[in-house]
């Protein structure tokens, strides 16, 4: 996964195709950002963002509340399925 990360256009790419394959499993838009927002936190703690788009959304989930991530992690899914 590090490769796409690398690359933001990308990672929106990869992000909308795993939301599709998702929808079509019959997961929930609550039940997706809920992942996606377990998604965020590993990525908070384990990757180092390797460009300033990326760089940008770790700050932001860094100094976000719970609450405020979870509208991140709503809103990198909406950008998700805009770019699948």
């Amino acid at each position: 996964m590090s490769t796409v990360v690398k690359n933001f256009d990308a990672w929106k790419k990869f992000l909308g195709e795993r939301v599709a394959q998702a929808e079509k499993m019959g997961m929930s838009e609550d039940t997706i950002a809920k992942l996606a927002y377990e998604i965020g936190d590993f990525l908070d703690e384990k990757v180092d963002p390797a460009n300033a788009s990326n760089r940008a959304l770790k700050e932001l989930w860094e100094v976000g509340n719970r609450e405020e991530r979870q509208t991140i992690a709503r809103l990198m899914v909406k950008l998700a399925k805009k770019n699948a």
